[in-house]
């Protein structure tokens, strides 16, 4: 398996990765491909981060469907493609006990990635909080002794998968950043006064925040105090979805989609 040495330019990504965690409120894309990172490069984004989805369906896989050896040569492919950061959605480490998640983190530091979320989320439940912690600080020991300045996020499931509760989130995102996240993140929160109230129970710790639906927006996101937002598997789940309207008006209709051909 390939890596990258900490050369000078992944080391000023990871500080670029950084700062941007230090103040303000900055927009992640979540491109698949090399494709996409060029685009999200021109587009004016000032970081990336995988997207497990996006990845999977672009092999014809489903989500959690792709091996650790297999994430890890893509996150050595985008983070050699760009000058932009790379925040690498590293799912759940690829194992359950909390050694075996630092071994993999060590790898994941290899690819030249800036920045890696650990989920605590097994299957469709979530770990126990006692060992989805150890997981989290084994992670941050991991990092700490590569010597390499890079984040660790401590991503939480519960609402997403739905069978938690925001004060539950909130209640492990706070011993995720104890154990030594440097950012957290739970995916599937909307209300902005839960928001609010995670930004404060975790400060000074930096929150993440999946746009997941159209009644979010960046600018309220930030004014709520979020540092990051992320877009997830949502570009990929746009881009397969013209694919299909597109696809199937030609095999269907046998035209393309009135008003929707870019000639």
């Amino acid at each position: 398996m390939s890596t990258v040495t900490a050369t000078r330019d992944t080391a000023a990504a990871r500080e670029a990765f950084r700062t941007l965690h230090e103040r303000g409120c900055f927009v992640l894309a979540n491109p698949w491909d090399i494709g996409g990172v060029r685009r999200a490069e021109q587009l004016g984004y000032k970081a990336i981060a995988s997207t497990s989805v996006g990845f999977a369906w672009s092999l014809g896989r489903d989500d959690n469907q792709v091996s650790r050896d297999e994430v890890l040569a893509h996150l050595t492919t985008l983070c050699a493609s760009t000058s932009l950061p790379v925040n690498a959605d590293f799912e759940d480490g690829f194992a359950s006990e909390p050694a075996a998640v630092a071994e993999n983190v060590r790898l994941a530091i290899g690819t030249g990635v800036a920045g890696l979320s650990i989920e605590d989320r097994h299957g469709i439940d979530l770990y126990p909080i006692a060992l989805a912690t150890e997981r989290i600080r084994a992670s941050r020991e991991a990092i700490d002794r590569s010597g390499e300045n890079v984040i660790l996020v401590g991503r939480s499931e519960g609402l997403l998968l739905g069978n938690t509760t925001i004060d539950t989130t909130v209640e492990r995102l706070i011993a995720y950043a104890a154990a030594g996240a440097d950012c957290v993140f739970a995916p599937g929160i909307r209300s902005l006064t839960d928001i609010k109230a995670l930004v404060t129970a975790v400060a000074p710790t930096p929150v993440n925040v999946l746009l997941i639906d159209v009644s979010m927006n960046v600018p309220e996101l930030a004014a709520a105090g979020v540092r990051r937002v992320s877009v997830g598997g949502g570009f990929a789940k746009a881009a397969w979805a013209a694919y299909e309207r597109v696809a199937r008006s030609v095999l269907e209709d046998g035209h393309w989609p009135r008003g929707n051909r870019d000639d």
